[in-house]
């Protein structure tokens, strides 16, 4: 602790306080972006096998004894390291995805969300009150391409009438999720990953709401579902399901999350 306190002394305190500024940003970042996931707990019991470990076996091996133990413990070390890398896997892909999402400018399909909104709500208002569950995926930065390929090509302009269409009950393509990017449907009846039980608010949610966590989770897309047994309609993003939002809200808030503004009357009217 003493050679401890004297090389600090010797340090500019500024530097100091700005590499612990930092640090303690990175630690910040890191455990918001793992909060509530199962890498949260994992993560804890890591840190704190470390840290014991570190002081137990350095105390030990003070001096000359115990030399052998130490260095296996420092190799154990790396085998941590390769470790946490195989358990936060999906966390990491979901970083390293994210960081597409880190553009100067909004790109042509979240704007053109935008101008289909009121289209997109009217429908999710009209499945809701029929009780016809829905799953709708707004794409965003973050491609699909992926999921896109498994399901069926549509490739159409969005209207009401067609999403109530495609979610009929009895429709070959109702059971499963709708892409919509910028102003077009581009497939239907796409299969999402679903997040696992535990992930989700509320155990009685069913398969819709999973699916749409399970997306959010590894994209930036914003997701509506329609319960088919309650009728209730929310709203998931960065891997959380919001509360059921009304007929009147639902238009308003799927717009401030996309971020893009309110049509005017003269724009509504085409003028």
């Amino acid at each position: 602790m003493h050679d401890i306190l004297v090389r600090l002394s010797s340090y500019a305190w500024w530097e100091v306080a700005i590499e612990l500024i930092l640090i303690w940003i990175v630690v910040y970042a890191l455990v918001r972006f793992v909060e509530g996931t199962r890498a949260a707990g994992v993560l804890k019991g890591l840190l704190l096998v470390m840290v014991i470990g570190t002081l137990t076996v350095r105390l030990i091996s003070a001096g000359d004894s115990f030399q052998r133990l130490a260095y296996l413990f420092d190799r154990m070390l790396a085998l941590f390291a390769v470790g946490m890398v195989v358990v936060f896997a999906p966390e990491l892909r979901r970083a390293f995805s994210r960081l597409g999402e880190a553009q100067l400018f909004r790109n042509a399909a979240v704007v053109g969300l935008g101008d289909v909104v009121g289209d997109i709500a009217d429908a999710c208002v009209y499945l809701a009150r029929q009780r016809f569950g829905a799953i709708i995926v707004l794409e965003r930065r973050i491609g699909l391409r992926g999921l896109i390929q498994g399901g069926t090509t549509l490739d159409a302009e969005v209207s009401t009438r067609l999403l109530q269409t495609i979610f009929f009950p009895g429709s070959a393509l109702h059971d499963l999720a709708v892409i919509i990017r910028g102003r077009r449907v581009v497939a239907a009846g796409v299969q999402l990953p679903l997040a696992d039980p535990a992930e989700m608010p509320d155990p009685t949610l069913g398969s819709r709401h999973r699916a749409a966590v399970g997306l959010t989770k590894e994209s930036d897309a914003l997701v509506l579902v329609v319960s088919e047994e309650t009728g209730l309609i929310r709203i998931a993003e960065r891997g959380r399901l919001s509360r059921a939002y009304g007929e009147e809200e639902l238009a308003d808030e799927i717009r401030r999350r996309l971020g893009v503004q309110a049509p005017t009357e003269a724009e509504e009217e085409g003028v």
